[in-house]
């Protein structure tokens, strides 16, 4: 991943967050769009009951569920075969597995939903709802958890650009493609049932990528910190042997104290007969 990529969020960032922090009701003119009747299931965004949408975004769902699968895969199988070589490359499964885990989960669905009480579009008053909005850089809002800001289903989304950013040099523009296709379809949807407004999506896909950038800069790019497959299999290879070990000992400990125990008694008994 080249700089280019960064400088070009970097200035998303900037634009995005400017536009939107100026004019917060660019948000709730977008999320107007989609509001507009009510339907046999009394959803106030008709869209969110539409079998596309529903199916689109299971898709969406497996899609990640099994792009992720593969590395974690992998380090389980190294963790319990120390001596068998994994299927992937030790570096890309640390870096996939370090940016999802950073990314959609720490950052955007721990630090972020739980903590930062923007409504949803669907729960403001503007749109039938009891809450008042809030912009995205306000985080007061009246949201206690799972909150709006971000979108953690775009996070995940966004996130395809990780395994993308490993493709073959010759694929890898065609997957970047996909990639960032992908995580706008993802990110329309999201606007469209009314789950989440513009700005929520599009600093998902942002902050998204800054840390996939950053683990791929410190995993493969950056000499001072950049891994070796011999590296991350060798480490693989030493915390199995440790975790073996120390189950070995803490199973065979109560049996040591058996054996000493009947060691005792019989010495014990010996001594005894003796006197």
């Amino acid at each position: 991943m080249h700089r280019t990529g960064l400088i070009v969020a970097l200035f998303i960032t900037a634009g995005a967050g400017l536009v939107l922090g100026l004019f917060p009701e660019t948000d709730l003119w977008i999320a107007q769009a989609f509001y507009d009747a009510i339907d046999a299931n009394d959803n106030l965004f008709t869209l969110s009951s539409s079998p596309t949408i529903l199916a689109l975004r299971k898709f969406g769902m497996w899609l990640e569920i099994l792009l992720i699968a593969s590395p974690v895969i992998a380090l389980i199988a190294k963790l319990f075969l120390p001596q068998t070589k994994m299927f992937i490359s030790g570096r890309a499964a640390v870096f996939l597995i370090l940016s999802y885990a950073l990314g959609p989960g720490l950052l955007v669905n721990v630090a972020l939903k739980d903590n930062w009480g923007r409504p949803r579009p669907g729960h403001i008053t503007h749109f039938g709802g009891d809450q008042r909005f809030s912009a995205f850089w306000d985080f007061r809002g009246e949201c206690q958890r799972n909150c709006s800001f971000v979108s953690g289903e775009a996070a995940s989304a966004a996130w395809t650009i990780a395994p993308a950013a490993l493709a073959p040099s010759s694929w890898r523009p065609l997957a970047y493609g996909a990639a960032l296709t992908f995580y706008i379809v993802i990110a329309l949807l999201r606007i469209t049932v009314g789950a989440h407004f513009l700005s929520d999506i599009i600093f998902a896909g942002v902050l998204t990528f800054l840390i996939i950038w950053l683990m791929y800069a410190l995993i493969f790019s950056w000499r001072s910190t950049r891994l070796s497959d011999e590296a991350v299999e060798n480490a693989l290879e030493r915390f199995s042997s440790y975790c073996r070990s120390a189950m070995l000992r803490l199973i065979g400990r109560p049996a040591e104290q058996v054996k000493r125990a009947k060691d005792s008694n019989g010495s014990g008994t010996s001594d005894g007969r003796l006197s």
